[in-house]
């Protein structure tokens, strides 16, 4: 009973009010701050806004100058090993290399006088390996060594390129060409490794076609 009467007169209250407004009058500051509280409290509480999160793309990583330097620093290593080798002579250290990649040509061959060709051009630079070494107080055994092998990529190469072609002019202009190389080194060659250019080029001079 004492909350329903009381309910009551707050109703009545709040009418008396209202009937002053509507007769020109102002309302009571009372009654306004009354009203802007229950209109406060009454309001539904707002939700916060969550700020919106921008998503930041993140910048491609740039290739560093020393990324970029190092397949040419790479390549330029290469070309000068390559250069290095294919200038070794016995007894350097990248010879067995130049060595291992000529013999590796010749094996790939699949064709006899393309494989003939390549014996015909490394008997050329073992000559050519011979003057290098002439000249030098260690040559003595690479020297002969040298000979050796020039003599036995010739007969290789001759022999291949006979059974492809038996009158292969290419043969005549081989031993042209050795024999050039080879005469002139006759007088600095001593003993048992003039003896074998002697040889050598007793066999590269029959080698040419009859006439």
């Amino acid at each position: 009973m004492g909350r329903a009467r009381r309910t009551h007169e707050r109703v009545l209250g709040h009418l008396t009010e209202l009937g002053a407004l509507s007769r020109g009058g102002v309302p009571d500051p009372a009654f306004r701050a009354r009203l802007r509280e229950r209109l406060t409290s009454a309001q539904p509480a707002e939700h916060p806004v969550r700020p919106i999160r921008r998503t930041h793309r993140r910048p491609r990583p740039q290739r560093s100058l020393s990324t970029s330097i190092v397949p040419i620093g790479l390549m330029t290593a290469m070309l000068l090993t390559s250069v290095a080798t294919y200038r070794a002579v016995p007894g350097d250290t990248l010879y067995p290399l130049k060595r291992a990649a000529e013999s590796t040509l010749v094996r790939l061959s699949t064709d006899d006088v393309v494989r003939g060709e390549r014996e015909l051009v490394s008997a050329k630079t073992r000559a050519k390996e011979v003057a290098q070494l002439l000249g030098s107080s260690s040559a003595g055994p690479l020297v002969h060594r040298t000979l050796k092998d020039m003599e036995q990529s010739t007969r290789a190469g001759i022999t291949r390129l006979r059974r492809a072609e038996p009158r292969s002019p290419k043969i005549d202009r081989f031993a042209e060409d050795q024999r050039n190389m080879v005469e002139p080194m006759l007088e600095q060659l001593d003993g048992v490794e003039q003896d074998q250019a002697v040889g050598y080029l007793d066999y590269i001079d029959g080698l040419a076609a009859p006439g």
